[in-house]
C-alpha cells in the first residue's frame, strides 16, 4: 500500500515537497560556514524543528502501509493463518488513519511565532482610578499564569497609579512555548465590580488592554541606531514624584516609525536602555508581522479573535464569580483562580479552537 492511498493527493504532494525542503535545509546545516550568518543559521534552525516531526510520521505512516500489504499478501498465500493476518492488517490500518490524522495535524500551518518568549504588556482603559487597579489584577493574573508554566518572569516597565495598579506596565515571560500559549490573552479584559472607592456599592465596568509581543533575537529585526533618538531622565513613581537621584529612565523614540518606547524600572540607565531596545525590537516584528499578513488575501479571521487591542475578549464579572470568554463562548465560575493565573481551560480550548479553524483552512475538514 503506498502512502497516496491513505491521504489526498494534495497532501501526498505536499509531503513530498517537504521532504525535499527538509533535505535542503539539512544540507544547508551542514555547511561549515552557515555560522558566519546567525540570522541565517537560526532561522534553519527553527525550521529543521519544524519539519522533523512531519518527515517522521510520513515515514512511520509509510511503514504501516508497507505492513498492510504484507500481511494481506501473506494472509492470500498462507490460508492457515488469513484469519490472524486479516486481523493484523485491520490493526495496522486503524494505527495508519491516526498516523495520517496526526500527520494533517503537524502539517497544519502554526504561528511562526510560538515558541518564542514574550513581552506583554498592560494598559488601564476606561473606569479611570478603579481601571488602573484592574491593570494591576490583569498584570498579576498573568504573572502567575506564566509561573504556573514554570516560564520566568522579568518586570520591564511600569507606570504606577496614585491610587493602586497601573496606568501601564511592560513583563517579559520566558519559556518554550510561551508566546503561544499567552496571545490569546491579547485584547480588551473587561470587569465588572463594585470598587473599593464606591461608597453606595454600584457595580462599575472597567476595562485593561493586553498586548503580547514575540520577543526577537537582535540578529532577526536590526535596528539602525541613527535612527533613534534616545532620551535620558529621572524616573518618577505615582503622582509624578521622583524615586531616584540620576537620569537612569531611558525614552526611546525610533524616527521611521514613530514608536516611543519607555523603560525606568531599573536603577541602571544602561539596564533601562538594553530592556527598552528589547521592546522596540518586539513591536518593530509585530508591525512587520501585522503588515504582512494584512497582504495575504483572504487573510484568515478565525472565531478565536485577532488578537488586537480593540477586541473585547472576556469578561470578569465578580457579583456572579463568572469569567466569559467571548470568542469561544466559554464561562468559567471560580473567578479567584482565574486571576490567580489558572488559566488553563481557557487557553487550552483557545488553542484548540485555533487548531481547528487552521486545518479546516488548509485542509477543508
Amino acid at each position: 500500500m503506498a502512502i497516496d492511498e491513505l491521504l489526498d493527493s494534495t497532501l501526498v504532494a505536499r509531503v513530498n515537497a517537504l521532504r525535499t525542503e527538509f533535505s535542503d535545509v539539512e544540507a544547508q546545516l551542514g555547511d561549515p560556514h552557515v555560522g558566519d550568518d546567525p540570522k541565517k543559521l537560526a532561522t534553519l534552525g527553527r525550521r529543521h524543528s519544524e519539519l522533523g516531526p512531519i518527515i517522521d510520521l510520513a515515514d512511520r505512516l509509510q511503514e504501516v502501509a508497507t505492513d498492510i500489504d504484507e500481511a494481506t499478501e501473506l494472509a492470500e498465500a498462507d490460508p492457515g493463518m488469513a484469519d490472524e493476518l486479516r486481523q493484523l492488517a485491520s490493526d495496522r490500518r486503524a494505527e495508519a488513519e491516526e498516523l495520517a490524522s496526526k500527520l494533517r495535524s503537524e502539517m497544519t500551518p502554526t504561528n511562526p511565532d510560538d515558541d518564542r518568549d514574550v513581552i506583554v504588556e498592560v494598559r488601564a482603559a476606561a473606569g479611570g482610578a478603579e481601571a488602573a487597579i484592574w491593570a494591576g489584577d490583569l498584570l498579576r493574573m498573568l504573572e502567575r499564569y506564566g509561573e504556573r508554566q514554570g516560564f520566568r518572569v522579568e518586570g520591564m516597565d511600569s507606570s504606577p497609579s496614585e491610587t493602586g495598579g497601573y496606568t501601564k506596565a511592560t513583563i517579559a515571560i520566558k519559556g518554550d512555548g510561551a508566546y503561544g500559549r499567552l496571545r490569546f490573552e491579547a485584547g480588551v479584559h473587561r470587569v465588572q465590580r463594585v470598587p473599593k472607592t464606591e461608597s453606595q456599592g454600584r457595580i462599575h465596568t472597567s476595562t485593561a488592554t493586553v498586548a503580547v509581543l514575540p520577543e526577537v533575537e537582535e540578529v532577526e529585526v536590526e535596528i539602525d541606531p541613527n535612527e533613534v533618538k534616545v532620551d535620558v531622565y529621572r524616573s518618577t513613581g505615582p503622582g509624578g514624584q521622583s524615586v531616584n537621584t540620576t537620569d537612569s529612565a531611558v525614552r526611546l523614540t525610533h524616527l521611521p516609525t514613530g514608536l516611543v518606547v519607555t523603560c525606568q524600572d531599573e536603577k541602571s540607565q544602561l539596564q533601562n536602555k538594553q530592556k527598552a531596545f528589547r521592546i522596540l525590537r518586539a513591536r518593530l516584528h509585530q508591525m512587520a508581522m501585522d503588515e504582512a499578513q494584512s497582504e495575504v488575501a483572504g487573510e484568515r479571521r478565525s472565531q478565536v479573535g485577532t488578537g488586537g487591542r480593540s477586541e473585547k475578549i472576556r469578561t470578569y464579572n465578580f457579583k456572579e464569580n463568572r469569567v466569559t470568554d467571548h470568542r469561544i463562548g466559554m464561562t468559567i465560575r471560580r473567578l479567584d483562580e482565574i486571576l490567580d493565573g489558572d488559566l488553563d481551560d481557557f487557553v487550552e480550548e483557545l488553542r484548540l479552537r485555533d487548531r481547528e479553524d487552521r486545518m479546516a483552512e488548509e485542509f477543508g475538514a
